[in-house]
């Protein structure tokens, strides 16, 4: 193993101790796990019951496609939401919190240094946020199957989307704890997370009463905060083979999405998150201990 190497590992076991330490993996469990059981217990009687929801004269939705869309919808925007609060939890104070505190000034000296600590720490919060995504993402997926025999059209798109979603989140904490104090971080990078979901579903509202304002200000939404886009792709991407009034319905719901992930926005995501890591290091650089 080459030194950076050692270096990077070195940081990414740090970062796991500290967070044992916190007891924020315990915390993070004990939520999760009580989340999936109220979304069990939800999807269960969700599903009992929508057998007469769109029944008439003549069925006009698909009762199991309309109920396992919505509610897998919403445990989407649930694990987002818990994902990224693990991401920045994880970076919280890592630059300027740690500086105060003294604890920063041995981890960077030779043969660490600043940017693989930073990237170090990155990797280590990016990564255990996507894999708590991808986790929680299956585990609701098999409740809903195992309770409403549903399934949304793609099924690994929409994982990949939100943990690259979380990571973007990561990178933008990490950014932010180069010039705030840790109170400060955690306030900003919240606002910043429901001003791209609220410019997301502005997006919606204008797609459904056909207003080229609204949709324009969550498209650039979508490009200025990509997690936003990921979010609302790996929306779309649940129902993008559902026909019919049910799809359309879904499609206007809070929980749909109207733009599918283009390759210019995935590669966007990247790049994005390259120049935030970017501008970190650089600010971090710069810094005095």
């Amino acid at each position: 193993m080459s030194g950076m190497a050692r270096s990077v590992a070195t940081v990414i076991g740090y970062a796991l101790r500290e967070g044992l330490r916190r007891r924020v993996f315990l915390a993070v469990l004990l939520l999760s796990l009580g989340f999936l059981a109220l979304y069990g217990v939800g999807a269960h009687f969700a599903f009992r019951d929508a057998g007469g929801f769109a029944e008439g004269e003549a069925k006009i939705l698909d009762p199991k496609a309309f109920t396992g869309a919505t509610i897998f919808g919403l445990a989407m925007f649930t694990t987002l939401f818990l994902g990224s609060v693990l991401a920045v939890f994880l970076t919280l104070g890592i630059v300027r919190g740690d500086a105060e505190s003294g604890l920063l000034q041995p981890l960077v000296v030779r043969p660490i240094g600043r940017t693989t600590l930073l990237l170090s720490r990155f990797l280590a919060a990016a990564g255990l946020a996507a894999a708590y995504v991808l986790s929680v993402y299956a585990a609701a997926l098999a409740i809903t199957w195992q309770t409403g025999h549903w399934a949304p059209d793609h099924l690994l798109g929409p994982a990949l989307a939100l943990a690259l979603a979380v990571a973007i989140v990561a990178a933008l904490s990490l950014l932010a704890s180069t010039f705030l104090s840790v109170t400060a971080q955690g306030i900003v990078v919240f606002m910043v997370y429901g001003a791209g979901l609220t410019a997301g579903l502005l997006a919606q509202i204008g797609h459904a009463i056909n207003s080229d304002t609204l949709h324009s200000i969550g498209h650039t939404a979508s490009w200025v905060l990509p997690f936003e886009g990921l979010y609302a792709a790996s929306l779309h991407a649940l129902i993008s083979n559902t026909s019919g009034l049910t799809g359309v319905v879904l499609q206007l719901g809070p929980f749909g999405g109207s733009e599918a992930a283009s390759p210019g926005l995935i590669i966007w995501a990247f790049a994005y998150t390259a120049g935030v890591l970017a501008l970190a290091a650089a600010a971090f650089a710069r810094r005095d201990l």
